[in-house]
């Protein structure tokens, strides 16, 4: 199986669901891209380099279930030049998260 970044993943999950439905929500909320303060602000990590643990202000985390289909994947290793590879059952239990389905087309939320 293809190695995938985790960015690469959830960008991939996001255009497939946008290329479904243009009017696609995450959450029930439509969605809008952080900028680099909120980013450093919630996190203590600049864009790019975001890890998935050992944020300021742990966030809560939801894991797109396509991303169990991948035996490993890559995650930013809290800066924007280093990675770490893991599988996505690592990523869960680091993490804490919660498997779901991320997105759906706003026409199902209705």
């Amino acid at each position: 199986m293809a190695e995938l970044t985790y960015r690469d993943a959830v960008a991939r999950g996001i255009a497939q669901e946008m290329a479904r439905d243009q009017d696609v929500v995450f959450f029930g909320e439509d969605v809008a891209k952080a900028d680099a303060a909120f980013v450093r602000a919630r996190t203590g990590f600049a864009i790019g380099g975001v890890p998935p643990i050992g944020h300021a202000d742990p966030p809560e985390t939801l894991l797109d279930e396509d991303l169990l289909r991948w035996e490993e994947i890559w995650a930013a290793a809290g800066t924007p030049n280093s990675i770490f590879k893991l599988t996505p059952a690592q990523l869960v239990a680091m993490t804490q998260g919660r498997v779901a389905r991320i997105a759906w087309p706003r026409s199902a939320l209705r």
